[in-house]
């Protein structure tokens, strides 16, 4: 039995050491979020934070995720109003869909750590997340307007605690 905390839950499965923690995520415990793209780690589709860095969990063994904090894209807000998720909607980024969960996974791990990226900085991280509706454009745009909502609000956070 392997122990992993995925999006703040305590969770044991039953899964080989070497078992791509993809499956045991969309199989045994069935968050269909995260998508099955390439299984080479190619596309980015099955893209997670563990420890808060973007992984390919198609790539990632369960032995790799024990005791570490694991978040699937139905862990990246309750409600469904991260402002990544709310900017993918502004901008009208989906179109089939498939990929939007890996993409939006990627973006938030850049604004994670950077807070005001430029337009180049979002092309360079988001790199290796593949789009077959070729929605890169609209997918820049969410994460800079996310980025920017993201600095309002703590903007706005700020002056309140003072």
């Amino acid at each position: 039995m392997a122990n992993l905390i995925i999006n703040g839950r305590n969770m044991s499965v039953d899964a080989a050491d070497d078992t791509p923690l993809l499956w045991v995520i969309r199989e045994q415990l069935q968050m269909t979020g995260t998508k099955f793209g390439c299984g080479a780690g190619l596309c980015g589709a099955c893209t997670v934070h563990v420890n808060g860095e973007a992984v390919r969990s198609c790539q990632t063994a369960v032995s790799e995720a024990v005791g570490k904090q694991i978040t699937t894209i139905e862990g990246l807000s309750e409600k469904g109003d991260h402002p990544l998720q709310k900017a993918w909607i502004a901008e009208q980024v989906p179109q089939c869909g498939y990929c939007q969960s890996g993409q939006i996974m990627q973006a938030a791990s850049l604004l994670s750590k950077n807070s005001s990226p430029t337009k180049e900085e979002v092309v360079a991280h988001m790199d290796g997340n593949l789009c077959r509706c070729m929605t890169y454009a609209r997918i820049q745009r969410a994460v800079l307007r996310a980025a920017a909502e993201m600095r309002t609000a703590s903007t706005g956070n700020d002056r309140r605690n003072t």
